[in-house]
């Protein structure tokens, strides 16, 4: 089972935790609760369309600032999994084009199944209107509302193993609407209120996606994914692309309008490297494969049938797989500090037959100390957690 399907799995487990994981090497890699991701999705299969996105995403209310008492008041709703604000054009069917949107998201079988329109729609509203308006309090808003949207199960999502919690996936969005905002101005007012000087003082992935809200086919979007003990919080910036000709060779940086991609200083404390990502993913029609890239490869070892990093302090790509209908890309950062175009760079053909990473077999030494730790799972799945939810993100707002 390919590396993206099986993230998600994990992501709660381990995307709330702060802790030092195992290690062979000297430098033993840690994890903090702040990501940032890059992500390029190319979708030759449903939307014939390229689209970059930065993703920034935390677990801690530290570090990004949503007020407890809204925070406790979605997890506490019975039902909710996701509550959403885009300024992204036609947010689902029916809102005028250049509205804004902030949509409840609530999954309830048996409410769909009573196929009774009426009673869907009343039950829905009634949740999303007890929250709009501490949203719009919190987030300066005046967002009205604007009808009750039942998401169809989409086939892209499968496609991508997401888990339909922004996605959709036999939900109901409860949609209200506002005049749309430029996406330069209501990136900066949701980085104001969401983020500690810590973070937004600290360059990185958030300056190119500060850069890319200026563009004007740019969009901004804010999700709140609630669970039972905690939420997950999630500031993307988009851009999309059409596909006019055959895509031959990959160059990220390109479509985020940067010559280089530099790592936040927030994690210059310790070694974290998986907490900044890069990733492509390729949909198609027919295989294709990856037959050159810039860079190195990340050596791996293959663990329960996944592809995994055997050494994390090397920068480079790690393919799961680089062949076939899907393909998916991550670069790692290794103990490096940014990568420049030449780096991530790759070349793709129609084939079946891709590159493959150096498998490096590895005999770990137990570890002095087993605190933070949870035998049951690879802490090497943590590769991907926010590249997932990012994808998930994306097919939330273009599925429609």
């Amino acid at each position: 089972m390919h590396l993206l399907k099986h993230v998600i799995i994990f992501s709660l487990v381990f995307s709330i935790l702060v802790f030092n994981v195992f290690s062979v090497y000297a430098q033993q890699p840690q994890l903090a609760s702040f990501h940032e991701v890059a992500q390029v999705l190319i979708d030759q299969k449903f939307q014939n369309q390229t689209t970059a996105f930065i993703g920034l995403e935390s677990t801690s209310p530290l570090e990004m600032r949503i007020p407890a008492g809204l925070d406790q008041k979605i997890r506490n709703t019975a039902n909710i999994t996701s509550v959403t604000i885009t300024n992204a054009q036609n947010c689902v069917l029916g809102v005028p084009k250049y509205d804004s949107c902030v949509l409840v998201t609530i999954e309830d079988p048996s409410l769909i199944e009573s196929y009774n329109i009426t009673k869907i729609q009343t039950q829905s509203k009634a949740v999303g209107d007890s929250l709009i308006g501490d949203i719009n309090s919190v987030f300066h808003l005046n967002s009205e509302f604007n009808n009750v949207y039942i998401n169809p199960k989409g086939e892209f999502s499968n496609a991508l193993g997401t888990s339909g919690a922004v996605s959709g996936n036999r939900t109901i969005s409860i949609v209200y609407t506002m005049s749309s905002s430029k996406s330069d101005y209501l990136f900066d007012g949701f980085t104001s209120i969401l983020l500690p000087p810590q973070i937004k003082d600290s360059g990185g992935f958030l300056d190119v996606a500060k850069k890319m809200s200026s563009n004007s086919n740019s969009s901004v979007t804010f999700a709140i994914i609630p669970r039972t003990d905690v939420s997950s919080y999630q500031l993307q910036v988009s851009e999309r692309f059409p596909i006019k000709s055959t895509i031959a060779t990959i160059n990220p940086l390109d479509l985020f309008g940067i010559d280089k991609l530099d790592r936040s200083s927030y994690f210059s404390t310790g070694f974290f490297p998986l907490n900044s990502i890069l990733q492509v993913t390729l949909l198609s029609n027919q295989p294709q494969a990856i037959t050159g890239h810039g860079g190195d490869l990340v050596p791996i070892q293959e663990k329960n049938g996944q592809i995994l990093p055997s050494d994390f302090t090397k920068a480079g790509w790690l393919f799961d797989p680089s062949s076939g209908s899907q393909i998916t890309a991550i670069y790692l950062f290794g103990t490096t500090l940014s990568a420049s175009k030449n780096d991530i760079r790759l070349n793709i053909e129609n084939g079946t037959t891709g590159i493959s990473n150096p498998v490096t077999p590895i005999t770990p030494t137990p570890p002095t100390s087993t605190k933070h730790m949870n035998t049951d799972y690879s802490p090497y799945v943590l590769i991907g957690i926010v590249a997932a939810a990012g994808v998930a993100i994306y097919i939330f707002l273009r599925k429609r």
